[in-house]
């Protein structure tokens, strides 16, 4: 979570958790059969991108790990609530990405969220 958006403060770092959790949670679309939160990070393609450009080798602090209890017991933070999807855009956040809707902005990273027909355990 922090290495993804240690800029966007604790509630962006919340809002990747919520992202990862879904995608566990799911079981849809990209998301398969990945039954792990390390399965989900580390997934090709579609993982996170820190791990895929090697780029975080950090430990996690203490903060972090507390983060991420939060959003594995359950919290969720709009507009990520629901969302399968992230990224930083250089401009505004499109309406589509991956066939998934817009359904807002924290800061830098625009999130999408699948339709309930899609995906309807997120």
């Amino acid at each position: 979570m922090r290495a993804e958006a240690e800029g966007e403060g604790q509630l962006g770092m919340l809002m990747v958790g919520n992202v990862g959790v879904n995608r566990v949670r799911g079981d849809c679309l990209d998301f398969k059969n990945i039954r792990t939160l390390q399965q989900m990070v580390f997934q090709r393609p579609g993982g996170f991108e820190a791990t895929v450009k090697g780029y975080f080798y950090q430990r996690a602090r203490e903060l972090d790990r507390k983060l991420a209890r939060r959003t594995i017991a359950g919290e969720r933070f709009h507009p990520a609530t629901r969302s399968l999807w992230f990224f930083q855009p250089s401009g505004n956040c499109p309406a589509q990405w991956y066939n998934q809707w817009n359904t807002g902005r924290y800061k830098a990273h625009c999130f999408y969220s699948p339709t309930e027909q899609d995906c309807p355990q997120v």
